[in-house]
């Protein structure tokens, strides 16, 4: 079977804080799941069902996955790579924003970066694990945040840690096209975007609800006064025709005077029965 593993070994040169709670959390669980598979030796049955696995999402409900493939890696490397860069570059933002909201945008934009992946895949059998999705998340958070930080990229080439993000991004936009490549560049990219869209308008559940109960009132109101016009309309299109009835009699309306009367006092009585 063909896995997909979501990161590159690379090497970052960072000074960085010592393990915060959320990170010493994640980077245990993911040590310890990786410790479980290797000592069981059932990856072939562990990603099937833990992985993101696109077509059994949707064919065998398994709603889980998208959450659950975050936790699993491909190979000691895989998960090594994906806790040194998370503990590096996240450390110092979960000092900055605290380990709930930190642990909020970790599995936000991870969850996010498999539900994408899964749209652009919809029969892919092939299960993709790795944390990358939100790892990524993490690095575009990290230098859009401090954007003049120098980054030695293989311990040697300084750069500034926006332009390091900025240069990732490309990559992963470039080899998303690639269909030989092991690696979900897509999920990697998927998990920015999230980053990105967090950064600019961060997700707070009681202003969405809020949101989402103010416009459902607007809908019930506008169409309360639209009932209402409708209403006061055929009422008079009514008081017109009896008027010119009491003055010039039955006969005098026209058959088109005739329909109009019909129809709006049926309609009025319809909206009485409702109300």
């Amino acid at each position: 079977m063909r896995f997909q593993f979501q990161s590159d070994p690379g090497q970052f040169s960072y000074k960085p804080a010592l393990f915060t709670d959320a990170i010493k959390i994640l980077v245990s669980v993911n040590f310890g799941i990786f410790l479980l598979q290797t000592i069981a030796r059932t990856e072939g049955l562990f990603f099937p069902l833990f992985g993101l696995v696109p077509k059994l999402v949707w064919s065998e409900f398994m709603l889980w996955q998208p959450f659950t493939y975050l936790f699993f890696h491909g190979g000691i490397w895989h998960v090594l790579i994906n806790m040194f860069v998370l503990w590096m570059f996240g450390s110092e933002l979960e000092r900055l924003w605290g380990k709930n909201h930190f642990l909020k945008f970790y599995f936000v934009t991870g969850i996010g970066a498999g539900l994408i992946t899964m749209l652009f895949g919809l029969n892919s059998m092939t299960p993709i694990v790795g944390a990358s999705g939100a790892v990524y998340g993490v690095l575009l958070a990290y230098g859009f945040t401090y954007p003049n930080r120098t980054i030695y990229l293989y311990g040697i080439i300084p750069i500034k840690s926006l332009w390091f993000v900025i240069g990732i991004g490309i990559i992963a936009f470039m080899s998303s096209f690639d269909d030989i490549s092991q690696i979900s560049h897509l999920t990697h990219l998927s998990g920015m975007f999230i980053g990105y869209l967090m950064l600019k308008r961060p997700i707070r559940l009681n202003s969405l609800w809020f949101s989402i109960r103010k416009k459902t009132m607007e809908y019930k109101i506008q169409q309360e006064e639209k009932k209402i016009s409708q209403q006061q309309e055929i009422e008079r299109n009514i008081d017109r025709i009896l008027d010119k009835i009491n003055r010039e009699g039955f006969e005098s309306l026209t058959d088109e005077e005739h329909n109009r009367l019909y129809k709006g006092s049926e309609s009025l009585s319809r909206i009485k029965k409702k109300d």
